[in-house]
C-alpha cells in the first residue's frame, strides 16, 4: 500500500513509473527492514552519475542527512530545521498520517560497493510525505463486537507513537485511560517493570519483530490467552509462541504461515472475530450434544442395570431384561442419532459475542451438572 500510493503521487505530479524505470535504472538496494525502518536504491542517471534514494522513517533519515533541499537549492540542515521537521511530522502524525521522509545523495565516482555504511551517510533531505491508511469500517465494528465478548485487542506498529494513538483512537482501540509504549521504551524496561504495565497498555508503536515476542511471552506469563498477527518472516516466533498464532494468507510470507494456527485468506480483522464466533458456536454445540446424550443414555443404563442385578439375584423369570438389544438399539437410533446431528447444526445464539471468554481449563459439563442428573432421574423413573 505504502509503494502504491506514492506511484500514484508521482503519477498526479506527472512521472510516469515505466519512463523513470527505463531512464533511472535500479543498480542498488539496501533494504527495508523493520530495525532500520528505511530503505535505499542506487539508480543511474542519464548523465552517468549514481544517485542513492532513500524513503523511510523521518526521525531515521534527518539522522542520515546533512543537507537539505531548499528551493532547488542544497544546504546546510541545522538543529532548528531539524527540530522543525520532526514538528511537522508530529503534526501530520496526530492527523493519522502515515510519514515518510526522503532523501538522496549522489555518489562518488568509483564506487561500485553499495551497502549500509557507503551509501546511507550526508544524505539531502528533499521532504516529507504523508499518506493516509484508514481502518476498514469493518474493523471498526468488530472491534466493538472484541469489547462486548471480553476481547481486548492490542495495536502493534511500527508507525509514529502518534499515527498509531490517532488510528487506535478511530477504531476504539485506545481509551483516556489506556497506555502507549514505544519500542526504545519498551527496551529499557527490565522484565518485571514490563509485567506489572503489560496488561494497561493497548497502544505500542515503533517497534520491532522481537518486541512482538517480548508482548506476548509478557501477556502469558500473566495468565492471558494471547492471539498474535503476522506477516513478515521476524513475526514468526511471536505468532508461534502465542496461544493462537494468526498469520496473513495474502500478504503473509510462508514461514509465518507455517507457525500459524490460523490463516486469513483475505488479511482481515473483521475475519478473526468471526472465526472467534463461529467457535463458540461449535463449542456450545459439542455441549448442547454431549449434554443431550448423557441424560438421555444414562437412564437406560441405569433401568438395564437394575433388572440385569435384580434377575441376576432373583432369576430372570421375575425381573426379565425391559428392554432386548434390538430394542436399545432402535431407541438409540430413533431418539439419539436426529437430535443430535440436528443439535450439531444448531446456530449461533444471540448472546454468543456477549458472553466473557471462558476458562481454558474448565470442563465441557461445567454447569450441566445438576440438569443432568435431574433429567437422568426423571427418565429413570419415568421408564420404569
Amino acid at each position: 500500500p505504502t509503494e502504491g500510493a506514492l506511484i500514484v503521487t508521482a503519477a498526479k505530479a506527472g512521472f510516469e513509473e515505466k519512463e523513470l524505470e527505463k531512464s533511472y535504472p535500479r543498480i542498488a538496494e539496501v533494504p527495508f527492514t523493520s530495525e532500520r525502518k528505511c530503505m535505499t536504491t542506487v539508480h543511474s542517471t542519464p548523465d552517468g552519475e549514481n544517485v542513492a534514494y532513500m524513503k523511510g522513517a523521518p526521525e531515521i533519515v534527518l539522522e542520515k542527512c546533512g543537507h537539505i533541499l531548499e528551493e532547488g537549492e542544497e544546504k546546510k540542515l541545522t538543529e532548528a530545521k531539524k527540530k522543525r521537521i520532526l514538528e511537522i511530522n508530529e503534526e501530520f502524525a496526530s492527523d493519522a498520517l502515515r510519514v515518510l521522509g526522503m532523501a538522496y545523495r549522489k555518489l562518488p565516482e568509483g564506487l561500485n560497493e553499495f551497502n549500509e555504511k557507503t551509501v546511507e551517510d550526508d544524505l539531502v533531505f528533499v521532504g516529507l510525505q504523508g499518506m493516509i491508511d484508514p481502518p476498514r469500517e469493518e474493523a471498526i465494528e468488530a472491534n466493538q463486537t472484541c469489547q462486548k465478548a471480553g476481547i481486548k485487542a492490542v495495536m502493534i506498529t511500527g508507525d509514529h507513537r502518534l499515527t498509531a494513538i490517532a488510528v487506535a483512537k478511530e477504531i476504539g482501540i485506545y481509551k483516556e485511560d489506556s497506555m502507549v509504549l514505544i519500542g526504545t521504551e519498551l527496551d529499557k524496561m527490565g522484565d518485571e517493570e514490563f509485567g506489572e504495565i503489560v496488561q494497561k497498555v493497548t497502544v505500542y508503536a515503533r517497534v520491532s519483530p522481537e518486541h512482538k515476542l517480548r508482548i506476548v511471552k509478557a501477556l502469558k506469563a500473566k495468565d492471558e490467552v494471547v492471539a498474535m498477527t503476522g506477516d513478515g518472516v521476524n513475526d514468526a516466533p511471536a505468532v508461534k509462541s502465542a496461544d493462537i498464532g494468526v498469520s496473513m494468507g495474502i500478504s503473509g510470507t510462508d514461514v509465518t504461515r507455517e507457525a500459524s494456527d490460523l490463516v486469513l485468506t483475505d488479511d482481515n480483522f473483521a475475519t478473526i472475530v468471526t472465526a472467534v464466533k463461529l467457535g463458540r458456536a461449535s463449542y456450545d454445540n459439542i455441549r448442547k450434544y454431549a449434554r443431550f446424550l448423557i441424560s438421555c443414555n444414562f437412564d437406560e443404563l441405569l433401568v438395564i442395570g437394575t433388572f440385569a442385578i435384580l434377575g441376576g439375584l432373583f432369576g430372570q423369570q421375575m425381573f426379565p431384561l425391559p428392554l432386548l438389544p434390538a430394542m436399545i438399539l432402535w431407541i438409540n437410533l430413533a431418539t439419539d442419532g436426529a437430535p443430535a446431528v440436528a443439535l450439531s447444526m444448531d446456530p449461533p445464539d444471540e448472546d454468543v459475542m456477549e458472553r466473557a471468554p471462558r476458562k481454558p481449563n474448565e470442563g465441557i459439563l461445567h454447569g450441566m451438572g445438576v440438569f443432568i442428573l435431574a433429567s437422568f432421574c426423571l427418565q429413570s423413573i419415568g421408564t420404569i
